[in-house]
């Protein structure tokens, strides 16, 4: 249908099975978007495309950027928001800490008694098997017990209406930045949106972030020193890295800041070493510690892994979590809740096939065009074939790949994920794909989910791969309180400030020493995060 002001609004989504999360099939809104869509009509193409304008100047500003290709860009944010209702949230969250509650379980068991694979529940062989399962880990227990301090859990809508768990993000789940500055600029550039509505706070994601980093410090420790650890400036994420550790008040490091001495991870100030007890660590586990993985690494910290055995140090999130969201261990997850928690799974997953069975692997290989093919441990929608979009030549590659490693590679058939209207560069609305990624927090006493989270957008046409790395896009995310008169805004108030703990400059004097062939590797290193 065409709105007012000559804004075109395709309420066709670009799968015909696919939910419109915003516009009914005959193109009118959704009672709970009509104040929104009101907005959006009113501002027409024109106006659209100014405050456009406005936000890109606003996010470049602010150096809001992530990294693509190597080339430093502007978030793309779209301006329309993705609304939640308040009941599905609450959903979306009892599901979520759910889930969480028995991936921290599982964790603990598979790096201590083992009794999910003694019981059979969980194949030894494929814990084993795992890239991400690491031995180095095996009788580390964090001082509070916690394991998944934060976590990103990707979500889809299906054409049902139903949430699905699409994936578990238990290492370094990135994009919670960008799901706070979303919410700030659209406050900033598209302020009448938001009249009519009463939008649940996500500002202070920050706050219960460093509480419970504080929470996990070691035993005995009452004022610990948090930092955040990063690859360094080539990584994708560090804005990201950069962000946190100024919000949270709270020091930015890399490995080469970093030493161990005596059973204690100290980091190099000009006045002198200051012990570490806690560090949120933006690096992946390979990269961590060369005297126990990848002794080529010059992000890491030696030594460290064997400080936070002695239960010196904490580190969020925990060495070895990789194994619970490996993909091929995914399948598996409605069992260990009902292992550890006796009870059946609030949020479903994606139907699954597992690759290692030979007629499931048969089935999947004689439809491939009905199927998305994933390798069991990547991220960043990195080396992922969707079938219906896929070459002879991309297909053939995949079967010959699943055929040789079943054991990397999961299949799931094709999800009609919801659209939600996107603005496009000439003014026009149409319909793209979207994902949801919220984000939960735990300090041992109480999992907390931020409301909202990071909405990622299919940003090309009839797309299915929402990741930034992938040239997705995001939205603001608004989880509804309910409603207030139409003549009221309500917007998010700031987040209180933190008190900023008084920054230390890092003496260099003792870094590796800086040589041409150094630099290509540290700078090659750093990019190995590719999360969001």
């Amino acid at each position: 249908m065409i709105c007012s002001k000559n804004v075109p609004m395709n309420s066709s989504p670009p799968q015909s099975r696919s939910r419109d999360e915003l516009l009914q099939p005959d193109g009118t809104p959704h009672p709970a978007g009509a104040r929104l869509y009101k907005s959006i009509t009113e501002l027409g193409s024109a106006g659209l495309q100014q405050r456009a304008q406005v936000r890109d100047a606003y996010l470049d500003r602010q150096g809001i950027t992530f990294s693509l290709s190597g080339k430093e860009r502007p978030l793309p944010l779209d301006l329309i928001p993705r609304m939640i209702s308040a009941d599905n949230w609450n959903y979306i969250e009892s599901g979520i800490i759910q889930r969480i509650k028995a991936l921290e379980l599982f964790l603990a068991d598979v790096y201590g008694e083992a009794n999910i694979l003694n019981d059979g529940i969980v194949p030894r062989k494929l814990v084993t098997s795992s890239s991400h399962f690491h031995r180095a880990a095996h009788g580390i227990v964090p001082p509070n017990g916690v394991r998944i301090h934060v976590a990103g859990v990707d979500l889809v809508l299906d054409e049902h209406g139903q949430f699905r768990v699409l994936e578990d993000n238990l290492r370094c789940p990135s994009g919670v930045s960008y799901m706070l500055e979303n919410r700030r600029t659209l406050s900033h550039v598209v302020p009448e949106f938001f009249s009519g509505y009463r939008v649940r706070n996500v500002g202070d994601y920050p706050e219960r972030l460093l509480d419970a980093l504080r929470a996990a410090a070691p035993l005995g420790v009452e004022n610990p020193t948090v930092a955040v650890l990063t690859p360094g400036v080539h990584n994708s994420a560090h804005f990201e890295h950069a962000f946190l550790a100024r919000r949270m008040g709270v020091e930015l490091v890399e490995g080469r800041d970093l030493y161990v001495r005596h059973d204690q991870v100290w980091m190099r100030t000009t006045r002198g070493p200051r012990p570490i007890h806690v560090l949120y660590r933006r690096i992946d586990d390979d990269y961590l510690d060369p005297l126990q993985f990848r002794p080529d690494s010059v992000l890491g910290v030696p030594g460290i892994v064997n400080v936070a055995r002695a239960g010196k140090v904490s580190l969020a999130n925990a060495i070895g979590n990789g194994v619970a969201d490996d993909k091929a261990i995914y399948p598996y997850v409605p069992d260990l809740i009902a292992y550890y928690l006796n009870e059946n799974a609030i949020l479903p997953n994606v139907p699954t096939f597992d690759l290692q069975v030979d007629d499931q692997r048969e089935y999947v290989l004689g439809r491939l065009e009905e199927m998305v093919i994933k390798p069991a441990d990547g991220s960043g929608g990195y080396g992922i074939v969707i079938g219906n979009r896929a070459t002879e030549a991309e297909l053939l590659a995949a079967k010959v790949a699943v055929e040789a490693d079943p054991r990397n590679w999961i299949a799931q058939p094709i999800v009609a994920l919801s659209t939600s209207p996107t603005l496009l560069e000439d003014g026009s609305v149409e319909p793209r794909h979207v994902d949801l990624r919220p984000f939960a927090v735990n300090d041992g006493e109480r999992i907390s989910v931020v409301p909202g989270g990071l909405t990622r957008v299919a940003l090309p046409k009839g797309s299915l791969v929402v990741n930034s790395s992938q040239g997705g896009g995001s939205k603001d995310t608004w989880v509804l309180e309910g409603e207030t008169s139409s003549d009221s805004l309500q917007t998010n108030r700031p987040a209180p400030r933190l008190q900023r703990v008084r920054s230390a400059n890092v003496d260099r004097n003792n870094a590796p020493s800086i040589h041409d062939e150094r630099m290509r590797q540290q700078e090659q290193q750093q990019q190995q995060e590719r999360t969001c």
